[in-house]
């Protein structure tokens, strides 16, 4: 029997050893969420914008206090007929990279996506992005390639993620996430977050990223070590996912916003 997956290690201050192990962004943070890293939300929720309205759960709590995914037209779906459907957590590559194909595209999956653990990728880059730090070893995207450069001509690099981002179909993207949450679900819990929804962790992760400050001038940045910082102090101290948006540059980040924005309606109906 293998191992279970660990996303531990060098990373271990950012993502909690699992308490235990249980018998699934969102596809979509996924991706996500994760895009953004990908890509693709320290949860608080910013005073530059509306607060955002409080998320309630995809699923309620059932007699057994798991959740219930509800289908897109919110009809309940049953926990036992809902996971007897999907494979186990162990073996869901095979089914995630086929879903994940049909939503990017096979040409954008082989080119951005790793494919191996994901769902477990998704679950932890989208527990982290709101954090102070998103360990780039546990993302569900390849990094981007090229160095980072203090100027405006680093915003190119990030330019192809974007555009199969913002080509999503937030419905579909949402109506696969549903049908796998159990997937999800379990991930999270084997993370370490035992009886909490990781859709409202998604939630909160999406409005972090939302909620990230606009510039009317480019950004200024400082080498103090081996990495850039940003010069701004309240910038340097933005959540993991923040920083990743202001680093693609105003127009990218945007464009990730609106979609963003699109997913979680999607999400909270």
């Amino acid at each position: 029997m293998s191992e279970p997956w660990s996303a531990q290690e060098a990373d271990r201050p950012y993502i909690r050893p699992a308490r235990h192990f249980n018998p699934w962004i969102a596809v979509a943070a996924i991706a996500v969420v994760a895009w953004i890293g990908a890509f693709t939300f320290r949860w608080v929720l910013q005073p530059l914008i509306e607060p955002a309205p409080q998320a309630t759960p995809l699923a309620q709590e059932s007699s057994s206090d798991r959740p219930v995914p509800t289908t897109p037209a919110g009809r309940l779906l049953d926990p036992a007929t809902a996971e007897a459907s999907l494979p186990g957590l162990e073996n869901s590559d095979s089914m995630m990279r086929e879903r994940l194909s049909g939503l990017v595209g096979r040409q954008a999956f082989g080119d951005y996506f790793i494919a191996a653990d994901i769902v477990r990728r998704i679950v932890a880059t989208v527990d982290n992005l709101p954090r102070a730090t998103a360990p780039r070893r546990v993302m569900p995207l390849n990094a981007v390639p090229g160095a980072f450069t203090p100027d405006g001509t680093n915003y190119a690099r990030y330019s192809p993620y974007v555009r199969v981002f913002d080509a999503l179909d937030a419905h579909a993207l949402v109506q696969a996430y549903v049908r796998t949450y159990p997937l999800f679900q379990r991930a999270y819990e084997e993370l370490g977050f035992p009886g909490k929804y990781f859709n409202h962790r998604l939630v909160e992760a999406i409005d972090d990223l939302i909620a990230t400050p606009e510039s009317a001038t480019p950004l200024e940045f400082m080498r103090p070590r081996v990495l850039y910082e940003f010069a701004d102090p309240d910038l340097e101290t933005r959540s993991a996912g923040q920083k990743m948006l202001l680093r693609m540059g105003p127009e990218n980040a945007a464009r990730v916003k609106a979609k963003l924005g699109e997913i979680r309606r999607e999400l909270v109906r």
